[in-house]
């Protein structure tokens, strides 16, 4: 019988059951409840807007939102985002999931840091972005209820220090591929984590091309 959080079934597939197993193996505790909160705002968010989401899809999508922090989904030089979006593909070709399908999971990870596009995509995409933006950042975080708040909480806890943690993480994931920030809001976790970051400035990389005008 599939489990229910602030009134959210947890899916109970094979599919959800290894995807869950997989990011448990993978993660740190702290990603790990971060990505079930993800997954569970999300659909809250989904049910308050009027949104029909595939609950799977929205499930594989926050849980592997944030695998390209960790080994060993990192690559060298691509954003950590594209990174666990080509995770979370690689895993869902390998259960024969439908190319649309996994699209939209792609765009979800792969987008989940770009803010003011997400909204405007398909549900999946929209709701991985909202659960993340609630979680992280406590946007709209009024718009959910004390009751839910507490029950998603209380199955996933935040524990103390969260905060910091996340940017800790967020820090780790990046500092080794500091180009990936450019033009994302990793840049404000480097410039905050790491003394020898030097954020890329657009407006210098226009005027220092190689055009003379």
């Amino acid at each position: 019988m599939a489990r229910t959080i602030a009134g959210i079934a947890i899916p109970d597939s094979s599919l959800a059951q290894h995807a869950d197993q997989l990011v448990r193996d993978t993660e740190s505790d702290l990603l790990y409840h971060h990505s079930n909160r993800v997954f569970l705002f999300g659909a809250l968010a989904g049910r308050r807007r009027g949104l029909r989401v595939d609950a799977e899809l929205l499930y594989v999508g926050a849980m592997f939102h944030d695998m390209g922090l960790q080994a060993p989904y990192a690559s060298e030089d691509e954003r950590f985002e594209v990174d666990g979006a080509n995770a979370a593909a690689d895993f869902l070709r390998g259960h024969g999931i439908e190319p649309r399908d996994i699209e939209d999971v792609w765009d979800a990870i792969a987008l989940h840091t770009t803010p003011g596009i997400p909204k405007h995509k398909r549900p999946v995409v929209a709701l991985v972005t909202a659960g993340v933006e609630m979680d992280v950042l406590g946007l709209d975080y009024d718009a959910f209820t004390s009751d839910q708040r507490q029950a998603v909480c209380a199955c996933h806890p935040r524990g103390p220090g969260f905060k910091n943690g996340i940017i800790d993480a967020f820090a780790c994931g990046t500092i080794r591929k500091p180009q990936t920030t450019f033009g994302n809001v990793k840049a404000d976790v480097l410039a905050l984590r790491d003394p020898n970051y030097q954020r890329v400035d657009f407006c210098d990389v226009i005027l220092n091309s190689a055009w003379s005008e």
